[in-house]
């Protein structure tokens, strides 16, 4: 492991379903997460996901790098670009910024078909 190596790639699609029962599980009911109409009146082509789906992306990808010994430090600061929305296909890639003994510093982004969408610092410590 060396500072510019990759973190494995997550692939997965937003659909209507993920987006409701992830609000739903984490109480966060506006609706710009769940109606399409209400979305796009706030300037969004579609509903589109929250915060903390978000961030549970970013984590399952540096739980899978790092495996049952790591432990995950710090995840953020988070920056949203651009929305992440119902039939988008998201991509969630990472690289090894910093290695500092035990610790390694992660970048980590989000991509779609409107190219980086969300940001995010991140570091763990692998054991």
């Amino acid at each position: 492991m060396k500072s510019g190596d990759s973190l494995p790639e997550i692939k997965i699609p937003i659909t209507l379903h993920r987006l409701v029962m992830e609000a739903g599980a984490n109480r966060d009911l506006s609706m710009i997460h769940h109606d399409s109409k209400v979305a796009q009146a706030t300037g969004a082509p579609d509903a589109y996901a929250n915060t903390f789906f978000l961030m549970g992306l970013f984590e399952r990808q540096l739980r899978e790098f790092i495996g049952l010994g790591g432990r995950v430090r710090k995840i953020g600061p988070m920056a949203m670009k651009t929305f992440n929305c119902v039939g988008d296909v998201l991509y969630v890639k990472g690289k090894i910024t910093e290695i500092d003994g035990d610790n390694v510093q992660i970048e980590q982004w989000i991509e779609s078909e409107r190219g980086i969408t969300t940001t995010c610092q991140s570091m763990v410590t692998i054991s």
